[in-house]
């Protein structure tokens, strides 16, 4: 945990009541980002419904039989009432938005909440499935639409040889939507739509633009959705081809397996909005002045991915955290954790009503791993600071498992609430207090390094200041300590400094006196 331990006092809440693959960026995108809640306007008539499509084949091929026109896909909405059923849908491969389809949108956003829902309530998310989709039991869901896309048909006879373009672009006249329709004659047919999305750290690489590595990229045009991941570099091709202006959106869901999520939402993880752009793709540039709200997420997604490439490449030597891990975020808060609740940490409840009060719902839908707080956070290095400093948590985490993890969170909480919300650490008096000294020397010290290795500053070891000193393990990395092997010390039942001491010797028994001479350095 960094700085105060987890969540956010109630007072808190009450404030806010791939590499690149040889194609360039296409066009730039200069709107400016809307945030809050979409706006929506009038309901459209969805081109793309088997009847429209029939009825515009007929118009087109006015000698053929409309009835070779099948059902390719339902346009559904599902209400999932907890954080499993949006799980076990997305394991289903079912792809969601949070907001209807076919509905003019007056201001674009980055959430939507449907008003006949209670705000503590998941609200409706709306998907694209296969004609034969199987839907899991026991998830509510109602088909509005059934509908054809060309693209997902099978072939016959009777529809080889349509000028499927030329179909497509009917159905949005006779649908009244031929405004939304680019004629892809003038482009030689649908493009799918390509680009770069890329974020600028000033400190880092003297401030050169990088890829938003891994993020997810969704587009749609009614119901033709899709969507796809950057690659380590940004770079994204769209698997569908359009005609239509697409909307462009980039989802926190990271190719790593890991999502970043809260901004108040209930959803596991955030979008926000690059507006409607051509077909052929949008490309866009995220620096700390152009938007507050994507810049941090982008430095945090791109901080844990680095974190994760790092672990499963071996260059980092240490366990991996939990591919699924999620984020919550908070921009009026300065502290951040890593309370590993999706992961099965469990706590006495009585404690977070404390800290939450009436927001403890919060808690019943997509419980946080990690939360990181970017209040105050001008430069981006505070924030790949405080993820790296969390991340390292989650692979203690991974090696040590829920029954570590729990007395360890709880002695902190305490010591928080003791201190009225000022302190996280507590004096290392409290019962538990050597599960804090540990994790805490631990991520200090994992911190201080990679922090070093980023930016080049010559700082202080994090966290020296604190009665659990982590610059113990800095100092005996500096005497030829490898992190695999402190690491590897880091077993289950090493909970107390004492214990970490002999776990060490015991690794590298071949430093036994260079280990001993460090702790009896430090007091410990």
């Amino acid at each position: 945990m960094k700085k105060k331990m987890f969540l956010i006092p109630a007072v808190g809440l009450l404030m806010v009541a791939c590499s690149k693959t040889g194609f360039e960026p296409t066009v730039e995108t200069t709107q400016p980002l809307s945030h809050g809640m979409i706006v929506l306007g009038n309901k459209l008539d969805n081109p793309y419904t088997v009847e429209n499509i029939r009825a515009a084949y007929t118009s087109v091929y006015p000698t053929r039989a409309s009835s070779d026109i099948q059902v390719t896909n339902l346009y559904v909405r599902f209400l999932p009432a907890s954080d499993d059923e949006f799980d076990r849908l997305e394991a289903c491969g079912v792809k969601m938005l949070d907001h209807p389809m076919d509905y003019e949108i007056i201001k674009d956003g980055d959430y939507y909440h449907d008003p006949k829902l209670d705000d503590e309530e998941i609200t409706w998310h709306y998907a694209v499935v296969d004609k034969d989709f199987e839907f899991p039991e026991g998830i509510r869901y109602e088909i509005l639409d059934h509908c054809f896309l060309s693209e997902n048909q099978g072939y016959t006879r009777a529809t080889a040889g349509v000028d499927w373009d030329a179909v497509e672009k009917e159905a949005y006249r006779l649908t009244g939507n031929e405004k939304l329709y680019v004629d892809p004659s003038t482009k030689g047919g649908a493009v799918q739509p390509s680009g770069r999305i890329t974020i600028c750290d000033p400190h880092y690489l003297g401030g050169k633009p990088i890829g938003l590595a891994g993020a997810q990229i969704m587009t749609n045009v009614f119901i033709k959705f899709s969507t796809t991941y950057c690659d380590r570099d940004g770079y994204y091709v769209i698997p569908k081809k359009y005609s239509g202006n697409p909307f462009y959106r980039v989802v926190f869901k990271n190719s790593k397996g890991f999502a970043i999520g809260f901004n108040w939402i209930l959803v596991p993880a955030s979008v926000s909005t690059l507006g409607q752009g051509g077909p052929e793709g949008v490309s866009y540039q995220i620096t700390r002045n152009s938007d507050y709200e994507l810049f941090t997420r982008g430095i945090t997604n791109n901080a844990a991915y680095d974190y994760f490439e790092r672990c499963t490449s071996g260059e980092l030597a240490v366990a991996p955290p939990p591919s699924n891990l999620r984020f919550w975020m908070f921009n009026w808060l300065d502290c951040s954790s890593a309370v590993m609740m999706q992961q099965g940490a469990l706590y006495d409840m009585n404690i977070f009503t404390k800290i939450l009060g009436e927001y403890l719902f919060l808690l019943k839908f997509f419980s946080p791993d990690i939360t990181i707080g970017t209040k105050d956070y001008g430069q981006p290095y505070r924030i790949y600071s405080s993820v790296v400093h969390e991340m390292a948590h989650a692979s203690h985490f991974s090696q040590v498992g829920t029954q570590y993890w729990t007395p360890y969170i709880i002695d902190i909480l305490q010591a928080y609430v003791a201190s009225d919300f000022t302190a996280a650490y507590g004096n290392g008096t409290e019962d538990n207090a050597g599960y804090c000294e540990v994790g805490e020397m631990w991520a200090y010290y994992l911190e201080s390094k990679l922090f070093e290795q980023r930016y080049h500053f010559h700082w202080a070891p994090f966290g020296s200041g604190y009665w659990f000193q982590p610059q113990i393990l800095t100092a005996l990395e500096e005497r030829g300590l490898t992190t695999e092997e402190i690491f590897a010390s880091l077993k289950p039942d090493i909970n107390t400094v004492a214990k970490l001491r002999e776990s060490l010797i015991t690794t590298i028994p071949a430093k036994r006196n260079l280990i001993n001479q460090i702790f009896d350095r430090y007091g410990k």
